[in-house]
């Protein structure tokens, strides 16, 4: 239609494949403005520099030694075990409001995270990957089994089912949304402590100014509200909080797809420093193959709540092995307006629901092994 479009993103992927033309601002002044091939080619500012050296790239992470092979791992004691897990919604229907259909979140999903380890759970929105997350932290009903640090949430009662949850804590994709407003950062930083009677309050405020410190703040911004940082600050805050309690495990919700790329790129190498200091393992969820490869040690792909592909980062990134896990890897946007794609990748079909009718199953995918602990569903 000849329609003209004005695309503000911080995405340099998506500046590559979509712009004519770029412009460049920080603090509210441009910076760099030109053809998007020449800000590409010659970048003139050290912040487009910048930019442009931080955008995760699929293939940048290969070769990178992770935290342990297969058989390494496999003599580690677990810090999560996932078995056969379920999670359904009912949905009410009808003059008397009965249960008419369900959403078939997650089903069947297995999978087990080992310490200091990071495991990527990828997938498009919708997939079940957050699902899975809420059910591994205990916040939504479930069937199946979920082990932390050897204890089995079900059956255990509410004392004993706190000081597990203790073991596992999340960081969500919007850190704003994740802070009350109302209070000291200090505060939040230091509920955990308080809630589980941990310390006096001048040790939980020493142990507060350390977590400050570590994640690259100071510990004179205690006293700072949440609306006086940046995005990438305040999602600093949100790790120092959910290290605070020195889990065993932290889920990592899109934990860093609304910060830009240079920021993204901090919190990242962040997150790898914490993981090397602590022994933390993560569940990291993201829809971002590029940013997986980066960080992740295993890889497993989610579709329509179910694992299709599981195995080591370069494994799945480097030889998958599942269509599905093919399309998510075409999808990433390219950072080269050299090699822009005409097309891109799509589904040849519909995408089916995940909402079914009352006592309509779901069809058990079996896993192919392909050696070294890479298996992946046989297509169709």
């Amino acid at each position: 239609h000849g329609t003209s479009v004005i695309l503000i993103t911080h995405d340099m992927g998506v500046v590559a494949e979509m712009a004519d033309r770029v412009i460049v601002m920080r603090n509210g002044r441009m910076i760099e403005e030109g053809a998007t091939a020449d800000i590409f080619a010659r970048p003139q500012a050290a912040y487009t520099r910048e930019l442009l050296a931080a955008v995760p790239r699929i293939g940048s992470g290969a070769g990178r030694r992770a935290s342990g092979e297969p058989d390494e791992m496999a003599g580690k004691d677990k810090v999560a075990v996932v078995n056969d897990l379920h999670v359904r919604f009912d949905l009410h229907g009808g003059f008397f409001g009965r249960v008419t259909r369900r959403v078939h979140a997650v089903e069947g999903v297995s999978f087990s995270i080992a310490p200091n380890e990071t495991l990527a759970l990828v997938g498009e929105s919708g997939c079940g990957k957050s699902t899975t997350a809420k059910a591994l932290a205990g916040l939504v009903p479930y069937t199946g089994g979920v082990t932390i640090g050897g204890r089995e949430l079900s059956g255990l009662g509410g004392d004993a089912r706190k000081a597990v949850r203790r073991d596992v804590q999340m960081v969500f994709q919007d850190p704003y949304a994740s802070l009350d407003p109302r209070m000291r950062v200090g505060d939040l930083v230091a509920e955990p402590l308080l809630i589980h009677g941990i310390g006096t309050r001048q040790e939980r405020q020493s142990q507060v100014a350390a977590l400050f410190e570590r994640v690259g703040l100071s510990a004179a911004q205690m006293e700072l509200y949440p609306h006086e940082f940046s995005g990438g600050q305040r999602q600093r805050i949100c790790i120092a909080r959910a290290l605070a309690l020195r889990p065993k495990l932290i889920i990592a919700d899109e934990s860093v797809s609304a910060l830009d790329v240079s920021v993204q790129a901090r919190v990242l190498d962040l997150l790898k420093e914490l993981q090397r200091e602590f022994g933390v393992a993560y569940l990291f969820i993201s829809h971002d193959m590029a940013v997986v490869e980066n960080i992740s040690d295993r890889v497993a792909v989610m579709y329509l709540g179910q694992i299709v592909e599981i195995g080591s980062r370069d494994q799945v990134v480097s030889n998958p092995r599942h269509p599905y896990t093919r399309r998510l890897i075409e999808a990433v946007p390219v950072p080269d307006p050299s090699r822009r794609r005409t097309r891109f990748a799509r589904l040849d079909r519909e995408i089916p629901s995940a909402t079914r009718r009352i006592g309509e199953t779901v069809p058990k995918l079996l896993l192919k092994d392909f050696g070294g602990g890479h298996l992946a569903a046989v297509a169709d």
